[in-house]
């Protein structure tokens, strides 16, 4: 709560609204956070909780550059170089590159996204490939599927579409399909209840007709996911996301980079395979005791 009140106190009630980047640029927030809460940063020392609670109040595309923080918050360009930085070890920034799927240009953007829920590792490195997926919170799974509570719900609404529990587990299977195609539970009842006979003699047999014959066409596939490199938080040097931990590269660690090989020169070369053939010779012309 302390840091939130102080990024809110950054800029007085006055001030105009915060700078936005160029269309392309700025601060993007990274998918699937968890919802706001007053304790978000409260793991990060006073000035990195206090920036990163301003930037996670920062719309889409906002500049969070240092310089234009810096005309914003308390802190110079090198305290808040350093915040930024300290905020990608804790997982809450990473920077890198993008390049737009079928955009038809080889152009790539520079990107900056931000998650007020921490990420480790391996979930940015999930990120720059596109199969992160949302985290699904730890509660018992339901003892009906979601198609079978629905069926045997028929009757609440349309009496004449009254199931058995035995039609309901028939049909669910029928059903799933539907939602697997990204049909809503609205969309299913109008299917199911608009325009119907009457009387309806077999309540079961006019569901399934209508669930097979009314069944939605197959989604279109999603769009490839845009390319991604992270780039170094020291350096700036782009790399794979597993080599660079905490967002810094072996080389900004510390971490001797491996000696490359020196291929042997031409002649070196000529002169071994030469030795080489010499030996063979000797040992075939060399008298057998």
């Amino acid at each position: 709560m302390a840091e939130a009140k102080l990024s809110a106190a950054f800029r007085p009630a006055h001030a105009l609204p915060h700078p936005m980047a160029n269309p392309g640029y700025g601060k993007r927030d990274a998918p699937y956070q968890l919802p706001r809460t007053a304790h978000d940063f409260a793991h990060l020392p006073p000035r990195e909780a206090a920036v990163a609670a301003y930037i996670d109040r920062l719309p889409g595309g906002a500049d969070i550059s240092v310089k234009t923080l810096a005309k914003t918050l308390p802190y110079g360009q090198c305290a808040l170089r350093t915040a930024l930085n300290n905020l990608q070890r804790a997982g809450h920034l990473r920077r890198g590159r993008e390049h737009l799927a079928d955009s038809g240009s080889p152009r790539w953007i520079t990107r900056t996204w931000f998650s007020r829920t921490a990420r480790d590792d391996d979930w940015w490195a999930s990120f720059t490939r596109g199969d992160v997926q949302r985290e699904q919170p730890d509660r018992p799974a339901p003892t009906r599927s979601r198609a079978y509570i629905l069926l045997a719900a028929l009757g609440r609404t349309t009496p004449a579409l009254s199931l058995p529990a035995a039609a309901c587990a028939e049909l669910a299977p029928l059903l799933t399909e539907w939602f697997a195609r990204g049909a809503t539970d609205d969309q299913v009842l109008q299917a199911l209840t608009a325009g119907l006979p009457t009387p309806v003699h077999s309540p079961a047999a006019l569901v399934r007709t209508r669930l097979t014959s009314k069944l939605p066409p197959e989604p279109t596939p999603a769009p490839r996911p845009p390319l991604r490199v992270l780039e170094c938080a020291k350096c700036g040097t782009p790399g794979r996301p597993e080599a660079l931990p905490g967002g810094i590269c072996g080389a900004c660690r510390g971490e001797a980079a491996p000696r490359p090989s020196t291929p042997l020169a031409s002649s070196t070369v000529r002169a071994h395979a030469a030795a080489a053939r010499a030996a063979m010779v000797d040992r075939r012309e060399r008298p057998r005791p």
